[in-house]
């Protein structure tokens, strides 16, 4: 496959930008070889600078659940955007979004907008902080919530340790009040918790872990954290920057009916442009600025842009039959990949919640971020040249989510379960 114009691109961009990315994955540093520049999108497919076209499962990493230009998104946003860009007031798009997320979200009375995910979990913790008085949080090992000083710690050697930076520039200091648990394990967070239950201000969590992979939790789990929680009078926050409005409408509290105290969103709510939330319970959010003393701000939060997009989006997810299409579409996506695995003999864990899933080249079921790290990362990355080689785009990484839209077709489907099985026999 042709790839010298987009050679030449990261050749060029590597110049201005580090790594020549604006993001780190996209780098392609996990699988080896230069990444390929994007000229334009339609449906389910993408095409690169060099004229290759892809049937698409990044999904700009997930928001993008109708699809790439989806007419009645790009024809609001182009509406919208003869009238200004950006304005610095608030205007009444603002308000029918955050009454959309408060009628479709179980956890949320009250929201605020934000301009991206890291934006709502930075926010969402420091409201928790300032509603509870306490100065540490809970978080699980595998759980990224964006790029937060506090929140780049990884887990040590014990079952609740204190986070360690897992990036240069974080003073330890900055991690001290984090503490680290396993996913899945509801003892180890009692116990994180009753060693230091006056102390803890939140626990945070994505439900449905969405950058380990693909790992749900086990019957019970996030019961047990409600439980718990609520025990010790500690903030539960779900992260569904991911999850939210793509397992279901409602997101994975919904999906599993549990209803934490705060949610943080992004993603899907702004139909592709960068958008972030974080809302919960009203005597919670009544602590943010100016009705309380939490300050937040953000001189573009409540785009015009990015709110129409995410109203659009919002509404044709709202009509019925949405998610039971996207549920047949990406079981029909994952019963094929098993079988291509089985019929090859490989060992490989498939795992899917509604149109999210990950193929995992280990024999072991994964169930916590340790489990994940058990995977042949080396295999992966020929399967994922083995995938963009025959026209299928996914994540360049083991431990990102593949993301099925409405418009993937049949026929997208069994072309892509054609190029696994073809790319899986080479492995």
């Amino acid at each position: 496959m042709e790839s010298s114009k987009s050679l030449a691109a990261w050749q060029k961009s590597q110049q201005f930008i580090p790594g020549g990315v604006n993001s780190p994955v996209r780098n392609f540093s996990k699988v080896g070889r230069h990444p390929r520049f994007i000229e334009r999108g339609e449906g389910s497919k993408i095409y690169d600078i060099d004229g290759n076209e892809y049937i698409d499962y990044v999904a700009s990493w997930g928001p993008l659940v109708l699809g790439h230009a989806y007419p009645s998104v790009i024809e609001a946003i182009r509406s919208t955007a003869v009238n200004g860009t950006s304005f610095g007031a608030p205007t009444p798009r603002e308000t029918e979004l955050a009454e959309t997320l408060v009628t479709a979200v179980p956890s949320i009375e009250q929201v605020r907008l934000v301009n991206s995910g890291t934006e709502a979990t930075m926010s969402a913790i420091r409201v928790a902080r300032g509603y509870t008085g306490r100065d540490k949080i809970l978080k699980i090992d595998g759980c990224y919530h964006g790029h937060v000083d506090y929140l780049l710690a990884k887990a040590g050697s014990g079952v609740a340790t204190f986070g360690l930076s897992d990036s240069g520039g974080v003073p330890e200091d900055f991690a001290r009040n984090t503490l680290t648990v396993p996913f899945n394990n509801p003892d180890a967070v009692r116990e994180a918790i009753e060693a230091n239950s006056d102390e803890i201000a939140c626990l945070i969590l994505e439900p449905i872990m969405g950058n380990m992979g693909i790992i749900p939790p086990r019957e019970g789990y996030l019961n047990q954290l409600r439980e718990i929680t609520e025990e010790h009078g500690i903030v539960l926050i779900f992260d569904e920057v991911i999850t939210g409005f793509r397992v279901a409408y409602g997101g994975a509290q919904s999906y599993y009916n549990v209803t934490p105290d705060m949610t943080c969103l992004g993603k899907i709510i702004g139909g592709g442009l960068p958008v972030g939330a974080y809302g919960g319970k009203r005597d919670i959010m009544r602590c943010v600025a100016p009705e309380g003393d939490v300050y937040q701000a953000g001189t573009l939060s409540g785009n015009p842009l990015a709110v129409t997009a995410g109203i659009a989006t919002l509404k044709r997810l709202a009509e019925p039959g949405v998610y039971e299409h996207l549920e047949n579409s990406a079981a029909a996506l994952a019963e094929g990949l098993a079988e291509a695995t089985q019929k090859h003999g490989i060992d490989a864990w498939h795992s899917r919640v509604g149109s999210m899933l990950m193929l995992y080249f280990t024999p072991e079921s994964v169930t916590d971020a340790d489990g994940a790290r058990t995977a042949d990362t080396e295999r992966f990355q020929h399967y994922f040249w083995g995938l963009i080689e025959r026209g299928v785009s996914v994540a360049p990484s083991q431990f990102e989510a593949g993301f099925v839209s409405l418009v993937h077709s049949e026929e997208d489907i069994n072309n892509t379960v054609q190029a696994a099985t073809q790319a899986l026999a080479n492995l």
